[in-house]
C-alpha cells in the first residue's frame, strides 16, 4: 500500500484525533499489531489483515508486544497465549490496565480452546477471544465489531 496512490485517502479520525486512513469503499483501515510466536501464524493473520487495507505491526512475544504497543499505539492487538517469557494473559493484564494503552483493544487468538482460558482472558481486559485456527471472515468481522466499540 502506497499512501500517495488515489486509491486511499487521508483524513483525520475525530475519535482519536489522530490520522486515520479509508479506502474508496469509506471502510477505517487500521493499524493492528500481531503478537505471536509463531512465524507461521503471523504470516496467515498479517495476509488476511493486509487484503482487507489494514496496516500491521508484529512482535514475536509478549514483552516485545507490550513494548511496541505503548510506543506505536495501534488500533488493535492481536494476542496470542503461550509464548515464551511474558505470556498473552500477562501481556493482555499490562496492555489493558495500563493508562497509555488502556484503550486499545486486545483480541486474543489462541489454540487454548477451553472455557475456563476464555473466561480467563476477559478477566484480563480482552474484548474477544478466538480460537486457531480463524478464519479470515471471523477474523474482520471479530476485528470491526471491536474497532467500533
Amino acid at each position: 500500500m502506497c499512501l500517495g496512490s488515489p486509491q486511499w485517502n487521508k483524513h483525520t479520525d475525530v475519535a482519536s484525533q489522530g490520522p486515520a486512513l479509508t479506502n474508496v469503499a469509506g471502510k477505517t483501515m487500521a493499524r493492528v499489531l500481531i503478537v505471536d510466536d509463531s512465524p507461521t501464524e503471523m504470516y496467515k493473520l498479517t495476509g488476511m489483515l493486509e487484503k482487507h487495507g489494514h496496516e500491521v505491526l508484529k512482535a514475536a512475544n509478549g514483552g516485545d508486544g507490550v513494548a511496541l504497543a505503548r510506543q506505536e499505539k495501534p488500533d488493535a492487538v492481536l494476542m496470542d497465549i503461550v509464548m515464551p517469557g511474558l505470556n498473552g494473559f500477562q501481556a493482555t493484564r499490562q496492555l489493558t490496565k495500563d493508562k497509555e494503552t488502556e484503550h486499545i483493544p486486545v483480541i486474543i487468538i489462541t489454540t487454548k480452546d477451553q472455557e475456563t482460558d476464555k473466561v480467563w482472558g476477559t478477566r484480563q481486559g480482552a474484548k474477544d477471544y478466538l480460537t486457531k485456527p480463524v478464519d479470515e471472515e471471523t477474523l474482520i468481522a471479530t476485528l470491526n465489531k471491536v474497532l467500533a466499540g
